[in-house]
C-alpha cells in the first residue's frame, strides 16, 4: 500500500486525489488540509498547506511514502528542501527553482537571458521612478504586477496613467501585497488568447500535457472582475499541433536548458500560462511551479498514463522512459462560486444536489466542508462541475445538466465555459 499525503484544500487537489486513486498501484490518501470532497476519497488531516514543521512531522509519523504539494505558497517556502534534509519524498520544485513562480523579476530576468519569448519589462522598487516611467513611455493598457506572490490579485492592467498610478500606489506606498509587494514590474501588454499547457519535468526531460483553456473572468463573455478561474476546457483549439510543438520548442525545451546552464535541478510541474496572437506569435504571460487550478480538472480526467507512475519516474528522474497517452475526448469544468466572489462573500450555506450520479460527470469540491453532518460552502470557488465526452458540445452540455440539479443560497456560475472554442475552430 502506497501512502500518499496531498497538500492543499482546493479542486486542484481533489483532482490530484481522484487521479491518483484510479492508479494501478493501492493507494491510501491524506489531504492537509482538504475539504468535504477529498475527506470521501482518504483522510483530511488539519493541518495548513502553509505549516512546514507540522506536515513534515505529520509525514514522519505517518511514514508517508510521498507528498505532492499542491498550491504554490509551501513551494516558494521551501517545504521541498526541509522533506528532503529528512529524506522523505515529496512532488514539487525546490525553493531555489520556485522562485520561477515566486518572483517575477527573477522568472523575466531568466526569460530574457535565455531567449524565452515575454513583454518586455522594466523593475522599480522607487515610487517616483515608476510613475516617471509610466508618464514617459505613455502607452495603455500597460501592466502593473507585484513580484512576489499575490494569491492571483496582484496585477493591473492599468488603461490610464491615474489607473497605473493607483496601481504603483497600493505596491509601493501602501503595502497591499505586504513583502510581496516591495518590488514591482511594469511590463507591456499582450493581445491575444490566453492558454495554459502544463509539463512534468524531472529536471532531464519535460513532457508538456494537452493545452486547455481558462475563464477568469466571473461573467459571461469575460465581463467584469478575474478571479482564480470560472471553469476551463481541455483540449483548446487555439493550440494548433503546429503551435504546440513551437511551445515545446521555443518555450519549455529552453526554460530546461536555462535550469541546466544555471545549476538548478526542477523537478515536478512547470506551467506555462500563455498569450497567443491572431498571428500565431506566443508569449510566455507567467509561468508557475504546479498545476493550475480550475484546469488540473480537465487536463488530468484526459490522461490515460497512471499519475502515480508519472510521478514516481520524476523523483527517479527516469521519465524518458514514460510516453504520455491522452484520451481523444474533451473534458468541461464549470465553477459554482459564491454569491458576490471574487470580493466579499458569505460562508456555511448548506449545498443540495450533491450525489447525483452521471456516467463520464464528476462533482469537484473546493470551498466546501463538513458540518455536523451536512457539506457547506467555505470558500469563493466552492464546487466545480467536470465532464467528458467525445465531443466538446456535449462535455458542455451534461456539466450544465449537472449543474442545475446543484444549489446553495446565492451561488453564481458562468453559462458561457467553453464556447470561446468556437472562436478557433
Amino acid at each position: 500500500m502506497t501512502k500518499l499525503l496531498i497538500i492543499g484544500s482546493g479542486g486542484r487537489e481533489h483532482a490530484i486525489g481522484i487521479a491518483l486513486k484510479q492508479s494501478n498501484k493501492n493507494t491510501t490518501l491524506y489531504f492537509a488540509p482538504g475539504n468535504a470532497g477529498t475527506a470521501l476519497l482518504g483522510s483530511n488531516i488539519a493541518i495548513n498547506a502553509t505549516d512546514i514543521n507540522g506536515l513534515l512531522s505529520f509525514a514522519k509519523e505517518s511514514n508517508i511514502d510521498m507528498t505532492i504539494v499542491g498550491p504554490e505558497d509551501p513551494l516558494v517556502m521551501g517545504i521541498v528542501d526541509t522533506f528532503q534534509k529528512e529524506n522523505l519524498t515529496i512532488f514539487g520544485p525546490n525553493k531555489l527553482a520556485a522562485q520561477l513562480e515566486g518572483s517575477k523579476k527573477w522568472a523575466k530576468q531568466l526569460m530574457k537571458n535565455y531567449n524565452i519569448p515575454t513583454a518586455n519589462y522594466h523593475a522599480f522598487t522607487d515610487y517616483e521612478k515608476a510613475k516617471d516611467y509610466i508618464k514617459a513611455n505613455n502607452q495603455y493598457p500597460i501592466v502593473i504586477k507585484a513580484d512576489g506572490l499575490a494569491a492571483g490579485k496582484g496585477v493591473t492592467i492599468a488603461t490610464s496613467q491615474n489607473e497605473a498610478n493607483n496601481a504603483i500606489e497600493e505596491c509601493l506606498l501602501n503595502k497591499k501585497f505586504n513583502d510581496a509587494g516591495t518590488e514591482i514590474i511594469i511590463e507591456d501588454f499582450l493581445e491575444g488568447d490566453e492558454a495554459s499547457i502544463f509539463a512534468f519535468t524531472d529536471s532531464k526531460v519535460i513532457l508538456p500535457m494537452l493545452a486547455a483553456q481558462d475563464h477568469k473572468a466571473i461573467g459571461d463573455g469575460d465581463t467584469g472582475p478575474n478571479t482564480g478561474g470560472m471553469g476551463a476546457y481541455c483540449p483548446t483549439p487555439l493550440v494548433t499541433p503546429e503551435m504546440y510543438k513551437k511551445v515545446t520548442e521555443t518555450i519549455f525545451e529552453p526554460l530546461l536548458q536555462a535550469f541546466q546552464k544555471e545549476g538548478i535541478t526542477y523537478k515536478g510541474i512547470v506551467y506555462a500560462g500563455l498569450m497567443i496572437t491572431k498571428t500565431g506569435d506566443i508569449s510566455i504571460v507567467e509561468f508557475n511551479v504546479r498545476f493550475g487550478d480550475p484546469e488540473t480538472q480537465v487536463v488530468l480526467p484526459l490522461l490515460k498514463t497512471d499519475l502515480l507512475t508519472i510521478f514516481e519516474a520524476i523523483e527517479t528522474e527516469t521519465l524518458a522512459n514514460i510516453s504520455l497517452e491522452w484520451s481523444t475526448e474533451s473534458a468541461v469544468c464549470v465553477v459554482l462560486a459564491s454569491g458576490g466572489y471574487p470580493n466579499a462573500y458569505q460562508k456555511g450555506k448548506p449545498i443540495s444536489g450533491l450525489t447525483q450520479k452521471k456516467e463520464n460527470t464528476a462533482i469537484i469540491h473546493a470551498g466546501t466542508k463538513q458540518d455536523n453532518g451536512n457539506i457547506v460552502t467555505s470558500g469563493g470557488r466552492v464546487l466545480g462541475v467536470v465532464s467528458k465526452a467525445s465531443q466538446l458540445d456535449s462535455a458542455i452540455t451534461q456539466a450544465y445538466e449537472t449543474t442545475t440539479n446543484i444549489s446553495f443560497e446565492n451561488m453564481i456560475y458562468r453559462t458561457d465555459i467553453g464556447q470561446k472554442a468556437k472562436r478557433y475552430q
